[in-house]
């Protein structure tokens, strides 16, 4: 379940901002795997000035849920700046396997993260840029992926920092259950025995994830898809 929730976490500290992105996002989307519904995920996004908050709550369904009834409760905070979210606060937590938590507080002014998982806690190196595996999917709105072609970044998931690169194509499209709609396509370079990750972001709109696919090295795929959208401005 961890990797299909990672998303991405996108920033370019040079990129001017987008046109007002919104001020309140309410998304809900299906997971699967091989074409079998595992997970619900209900995501609140909200920007007030120049602060946000960010909520993911996933559950388990189906045949999943029997097995294990996990839910795992996301949560992001942070500014809203020049260069999009800049995260302070970021916490994943479980129901069931409360030993897999996880958090990261971000000092910006020291350049150093903290991180806290089942191993303990220190404090690493901050690098610019760097978003959470929540916020990095909504940073996506505030950045002018239209005139990009490569998006380098940094992301925690709270017990580590890593490093991504994305190619990003044009002219695409994306279908979900809330439609058909324009898009800009997102994926990972390919690496050996690495999972990949492909996004679908919205261009219609504010170039929200709509879509992504991970693929695992053993061929394996999650699916995530938009299934409610609610924006306002």
């Amino acid at each position: 379940m961890r990797r299909f929730l990672i998303a991405c976490a996108l920033l370019c500290p040079c990129a001017p901002l987008l046109a007002a992105p919104p001020s309140r996002v309410v998304a809900t989307y299906a997971v699967s795997k091989a074409g079998i519904r595992i997970v619900t995920m209900n995501e609140t996004f909200v920007r007030q000035g120049d602060h946000y908050t960010l909520e993911s709550v996933s559950q388990a369904v189906g045949l999943l849920a029997l097995i294990k009834a996990e839910t795992i409760r996301v949560n992001s905070a942070g500014l809203v700046t020049s260069n999009g979210l800049q995260p302070v606060t970021y916490a994943s937590k479980r129901k069931v396997d409360e030993d897999r938590n996880a958090s990261a507080d971000f000092d910006w002014e020291k350049h150093r993260i903290t991180l806290t998982d089942r191993s303990g806690r220190r404090t690493e190196p901050l690098p610019a840029g760097t978003q959470d595996r929540l916020s990095a999917m909504y940073q996506l709105m505030f950045l002018p992926l239209q005139d990009m072609k490569i998006l380098k970044f940094f992301m925690t998931n709270g017990s580590k920092v890593d490093d991504y690169t994305f190619e990003i194509k044009h002219g695409q499209s994306v279908t979900v259950p809330v439609g058909t709609f324009k898009a800009v396509y997102l994926a990972t370079l390919p690496e050996k025995n690495a999972s990949r990750t492909e996004i679908w972001a919205a261009a219609e709109h504010s170039n929200f994830p709509y879509k992504m696919v991970v693929t695992e090295p053993d061929g394996g795929q999650f699916t995530q898809e938009l299934t409610h959208i609610e924006f306002t401005p």
